[in-house]
């Protein structure tokens, strides 16, 4: 056999070993892709993504679309070849697998804390552009969740409305454990509530929970790396009575960084006019119920996905403007957003045609 034939086929037997090998060997990373985005003007899957009744709503047009990020999922493993062409592909990006996944996190466990974040996302929509509305919210303190095996286990119940401790009135979730943790581990603290079915009742007669209960928990260690505290094991949150219904239909999503566009979503529906001019804008970002926009992670995904389907204008949360301007994909605007106020502004210069006006993201942020 010619010397140069034999080389060639060393070569080739070579090439297919090792990609033969990199079929088989599994690294320890995950894989980020840009995923669908949806019109919260619109429909998805045969129904609208905001249905709100009881309240008079207006006709709207163009997008405002909230996106997503497809990743791989937790028990997923990533083979060596597959990780050369994610980092390779430009609108993929291969990350190490705990960050997506810390702390051993199983798919189980990252679908229910993505499912109780975007339920919360929609909650703090509602109330942000309400609040802008100057259409009155009632809220209040309650128990979000209830830690296994924790003192408060068979006391406290999720849902339950926590008026004072230790007699304190508590107007906000950071309350709860500013109050428990002025006590040692050892020391009982005193919860006043309302028990969540007397609530659930009483929003369903429309009439004020009068029906409070004490309940005595005693105290023990913070198990968390750090300063030891006394903790009952509870996670307080907010819950909202909104004077009409709102209700967002949109599945198999997750996650907080859809709360922005939600909000402008219902604001656009209950005021007159289009919020858009007919234009196609897409954004991200997360909302608190005061209407601040905060960062969200696979921002360059986003603004590709939202690129790919013929969005002009993309609303940025401030604290991603940098990451997401290194890259921005041609024929889209990134326009810099803190609140739901910065959001609203833009949208009037879009429609009136007053782009140059726009605060754009650059690398500096």
């Amino acid at each position: 056999m010619p010397r140069r034939t034999a080389t060639m086929l060393a070569s080739t037997l070579m090439l297919i070993a090792l990609l033969c090998a990199g079929v088989f060997i599994k690294v320890p990373y995950a894989e980020m892709s840009p995923g669908p985005t949806v019109n919260t003007l619109g429909d998805h899957g045969g129904e609208p993504v905001l249905q709100i009744s009881g309240r008079k709503t207006y006709p709207t047009s163009g997008h405002l679309n909230m996106t997503t990020v497809r990743v791989t999922s937790a028990d997923y493993k990533m083979n060596l070849v597959e990780a050369v062409y994610g980092w390779l592909a430009h609108d993929n990006k291969v990350v190490p697998h705990d960050t997506l996944y810390p702390d051993g996190k199983t798919e189980e466990q990252s679908t229910q804390e993505n499912a109780e974040e975007f339920s919360q996302s929609q909650e703090s929509a509602k109330v942000a552009a309400l609040k802008e509305l100057h259409v009155p919210v009632q809220s209040w303190v309650i128990v979000s969740t209830v830690v296994k095996d924790s003192p408060a286990e068979g006391r406290l119940h999720a849902g339950d409305v926590i008026k004072a401790v230790d007699g304190t009135t508590v107007k906000a979730p950071g309350d709860v454990a500013e109050l428990v943790t002025k006590h040692k581990p050892g020391e009982d603290v005193v919860f006043t509530v309302v028990p969540a079915k007397e609530q659930a009742a009483a929003e369903k007669a429309n009439r004020p929970a009068t029906r409070t209960e004490k309940v005595t928990i005693r105290t023990r260690t913070s198990d968390d790396d750090g300063e030891k505290r006394a903790i009952v094991g509870i996670a307080a949150g907010t819950d909202h009575t909104f004077p009409f219904t709102i209700d967002i239909k949109l599945a198999d999503v997750g996650g907080p960084s859809a709360g922005l566009m939600f909000a402008l979503g219902i604001y656009d529906k209950l005021t007159p006019g289009n919020l858009t001019g007919g234009k196609f804008v897409a954004g991200t970002g997360t909302i608190d119920d005061g209407g601040k926009v905060g960062p969200i992670g696979g921002i360059e995904m986003k603004t590709v996905g939202a690129r790919d389907k013929g969005a002009q204008y993309f609303l940025t949360p401030a604290d991603n403007c940098a990451a997401a301007a290194k890259d921005t994909p041609g024929g889209l605007t990134l326009v810099k957003v803190k609140t739901i106020d910065d959001a609203l502004g833009a949208l009037k210069d879009i429609r009136e045609g007053r782009t140059s006006d726009l605060p754009k993201c650059t690398a500096k942020g």
